[in-house]
């Protein structure tokens, strides 16, 4: 079972921030601890301000670098894939944030319990919309705009 998007593997410490200023890519500028090549493009606010924390504690992440193929048909075509939020390669783990009502939550966990049996060794934490409730009111986040 492949991937269906390669790994980022140069996402190294302050540097690709550093690399990224150096470019004078003005849209990730804004983004110090980022490695990414692409402003990245979040799906909600949740998404957004929880990278703004990241970024402001230095932690070097990446916003969506990999998808895991999840269930394949006979002719190896991709049915099902799982895209975690963000990677943090420092701490080589993946971010997946939910801000969906705990009671529609169901179809994500049952695509994180595929994941961590088709790839054992990757470690992914999910955080619900109760986490991110409580770090935006400890952060005084704006998940609202």
């Amino acid at each position: 079972m492949g991937l269906a998007t390669p790994p980022e593997t140069r996402c190294g410490a302050a540097s690709a921030a550093a690399a990224t200023l150096a470019r004078g890519v003005a849209e990730i500028a804004d983004f110090q601890a980022y490695c990414g090549d692409e402003e990245p493009r979040f799906a909600n606010d949740a998404e957004r301000e929880c990278a703004k924390v990241l970024d402001f504690y230095g932690v070097p992440w990446a916003y969506e670098p990999q998808t895991f193929v999840l269930e394949q048909d006979e002719e190896g075509r991709t049915v099902e894939a799982f895209t975690p939020d963000f990677y943090l390669p420092e701490q080589d783990l993946f971010l997946e944030i939910t801000v969906m009502k705990q009671r529609l939550v169901t179809r994500k966990n049952r695509k994180l319990r595929k994941l961590r049996e088709r790839y054992p060794g990757v470690q992914v934490k999910l955080f619900y919309r109760r986490d991110i409730e409580r770090l935006a009111q400890r952060y005084q986040l704006d998940l609202a705009s």
